[in-house]
């Protein structure tokens, strides 16, 4: 899941900060695009590991341990400044942390019952629904029906080859994304570099950390399951959101969102190469499906995005 990274977010503001733009050409974009394929791998390949380790910790357990190493390692390297941000600041970072608890909380308790591929392909259907809803053109029908019938197939036309519950949690967990988004890009005009994510980090894993004790009690502490929980961390935290900020440096916001239309495919990958979850026919159709709708949305806001530039006067 990419649903850790706030670099979707904070792409205006990295790109602000460093002075850059998007260099032109292939060439000059294998480098970004290879940035953000391997945040990625390393976010869905961090969630395989997660769901190994939830017979030791559980779910709620692993989501504390992932979200306070991540924290504390980013409250390190930003050392954020805690004075001089108004109260809407600190109203909107809290937010921010609460929609991230909430997102990271509801995806793992899906992927503790459902294979990982499935479940990304449930989540991405928030940021998607967000990108449909927020471009208001017709074509975006096409891309929501493909969207809605690659989830029929995946639920077996009523979720009957899949843990209904299961998929409420990556359904809520999509919806979180969407908001997540949202508060991320608020965010990162708040605050400068990565204080913001830094900051709210703090306040999910603060907020989390009764539920992982309630559940998971001393084995939190215990030397094997911490850092294997560290190590999920970085995989889905603290590495991916790296990659991802020093790619969107030089890679269009655009290109970036189309990329991470490719997540189903990378967790299926994952659950089937550490977990050994095999996707049957129709489901790898239905992950398909949903790619595709993605994909398409990113597209059409684009492209919609270029006609008003070419119809607006100039200055």
């Amino acid at each position: 899941m990419s649903t850790s990274s706030a670099a979707s977010g904070t792409s205006t503001t990295a790109q602000q900060s460093t002075g850059r733009t998007p260099a032109p050409g292939r060439r000059g974009s294998l480098g970004p695009v290879g940035l953000v394929l391997a945040g990625g791998l390393s976010v869905q390949f961090g969630a395989a590991l997660a769901v190994s380790l939830m017979p030791r910790a559980g779910a709620l357990g692993i989501v504390t341990l992932r979200l306070a190493v991540a924290a504390v390692v980013l409250l390190l390297i930003c050392r954020p400044r805690l004075r001089g941000h108004s109260r809407a600041d600190w109203g909107t970072v809290v937010v921010f942390g609460v929609t991230m608890a909430a997102m990271n909380g509801l995806f793992y308790q899906a992927v503790d019952r459902i294979p990982l591929g499935p479940a990304v392909t449930l989540e991405v259907l928030g940021p998607l629904a967000l990108s449909v809803l927020a471009s208001r053109r017709l074509v975006n029908l096409l891309w929501a029906a493909l969207a809605l019938a690659g989830v029929f197939l995946l639920g077996g036309g009523g979720f009957d080859s899949l843990d209904p519950v299961g998929a409420a949690f990556a359904l809520g967990a999509g919806a979180m994304w969407a908001a997540y988004i949202v508060f991320s890009a608020r965010t990162g005009r708040r605050f400068p570099q990565a204080d913001g994510l830094a900051l709210a980090m703090a306040v999910g894993a603060l907020l989390f950390l009764p539920l992982g004790i309630a559940e998971a009690g001393t084995k939190l502490v215990d030397p094997l399951t911490l850092g294997l929980g560290a190590a999920v961390a970085v995989l889905s935290s603290v590495l991916p959101y790296t990659l991802e900020l020093l790619a969107l440096r030089r890679l269009p916001a655009s290109t970036f969102a189309v990329l991470m239309s490719l997540e189903p495919a990378i967790a299926a990958a994952a659950g089937f190469l550490i977990l050994q979850q095999a996707l049957s026919p129709v489901q790898a159709l239905a992950i398909a499906l949903v790619i595709a709708a993605s994909m398409g949305a990113v597209r059409t806001q684009v492209g919609r995005g270029r006609a008003k530039g070419v119809a607006a006067p100039s200055s």
